[in-house]
């Protein structure tokens, strides 16, 4: 059985105050519902932590309009660092999360008075979508895009979520394999090179770019495809300047976007995939366990890998196993030996809504 990718699970966000930050992602996007909360020992991320088990507060939270989810990641042991440098288009790694929105102009409207910080008006994308920058109150870029479809609900919420990302690289063409192949993002909707309108204003926007956009040719399966849906991924690579690292120096869970998140069936088939096209897993959860064995995640279980990409870029790979639904009454949803390929039913999705936030 090869892999199966359901879409986009998750965006992580590194912040100072996790309950703050949440508080106003609640506000601006709509993500309240609690997956899964963890306040334990962050053990396995050793290559990225400074070589040591670091105390962490992490929190995954979705809006079931659509979209992926935010995980909300605070070091509780240490202080975290910024990056060196307010990070500037192009920089390598993850500069700006992709957030769909079913009408851009309900959309500005609302963040402008959530007190984002608005770096762009409306404007069209080389790939036709309208869309909008903003800046949270921690210094992070988010681009609201237009879609019109492939939503899994519409309950009135004035954005949905995770849509996918604008990563800066150093060279698309060893980039492209990556995200092309491994990730699914096989479509081009737009590849050139020049200088853009629509991103002039953003910090060293004002240069000339590669900038390829990329999605999904075929709509994603498995069980959580439906409200994961399609997704978008955007590569930029600097041309009249030398690209940093937006993590140089820094461990994951350091301030900013840490890692693009892709929820999978089947670990061993990507695991091959990932080897023999060259990007091996640099953590994996089941490294000293059986195959199949679940990975212990505070209220969740599953497997979990992480990859990089050419730049050093972090994305990982999970294999859930197992959710709490209501964890009080010990409901929780099994997915180890449900079909790969197969959507979980509307019905359960919407059980999900039990575990609304309304207070933090």
């Amino acid at each position: 059985m090869s892999k199966v990718i359901s879409g986009i699970q998750q965006i992580g966000i590194g912040v100072t105050n996790l309950y703050e930050a949440w508080g106003w992602y609640i506000k601006a996007f709509g993500v309240d519902i609690r997956i899964f909360e963890d306040d334990t020992v962050a053990e396995l991320m050793l290559p990225y932590t400074g070589g040591k088990p670091q105390k962490r507060h992490a929190a995954l939270a979705v809006n079931l309009d659509g979209g992926g989810g935010f995980e909300i990641w605070q070091y509780s042991q240490r202080r975290p660092l910024p990056p060196m440098e307010p990070p500037r288009l192009g920089d390598l790694g993850i500069f700006a999360a992709k957030i769909k929105c079913f009408d851009i102009d309900i959309a500005y409207s609302h963040l402008q008075s959530s007190g984002a910080a608005m770096l762009s008006p409306i404007t069209k994308s080389p790939s036709g979508q309208r869309h909008f920058f903003i800046n949270d109150p921690y210094e992070n870029t988010f681009e609201l895009v237009e879609e019109k479809c492939d939503w899994f609900r519409k309950s009135g919420k004035p954005t949905g979520a995770t849509y996918g990302a604008v990563i800066g690289v150093s060279d698309m063409d060893k980039a492209l394999p990556v995200y092309q192949e491994i990730l699914g993002f096989d479509k081009i909707l737009y590849n050139s090179t020049g200088n853009f309108i629509d991103m002039a204003e953003l910090p060293g926007g004002n240069q000339v770019f590669k900038r390829v956009i990329l999605t999904n040719s075929q709509p994603r399966k498995g069980p959580f495809s439906r409200m994961l849906g399609n997704g978008q991924i955007e590569l930029v690579q600097t041309v009249e300047r030398k690209s940093v690292k937006i993590f140089e120096n820094r461990f994951w869970g350091d301030l900013g976007f840490i890692h693009l998140c892709f929820d999978i069936r089947n670990m061993n088939a990507l695991e091959k995939e990932c080897n023999d096209k060259g990007f091996p897993f640099t953590v994996n959860s089941n490294a000293n366990k059986n195959q199949g064995e679940s990975f212990d995640m505070g209220e969740a279980a599953g497997h979990f890998t992480y990859i990089e990409d050419p730049d050093g870029t972090l994305i990982e790979f999970v294999e859930t196993h197992k959710l709490p639904i209501l964890k009080k009454l010990g409901i929780y949803l099994n997915l180890k030996n449900r079909q790969a390929e197969k959507p979980l039913p509307n019905w359960i999705i919407n059980m999900l809504g039990l575990k609304r936030v309304k207070n933090l």
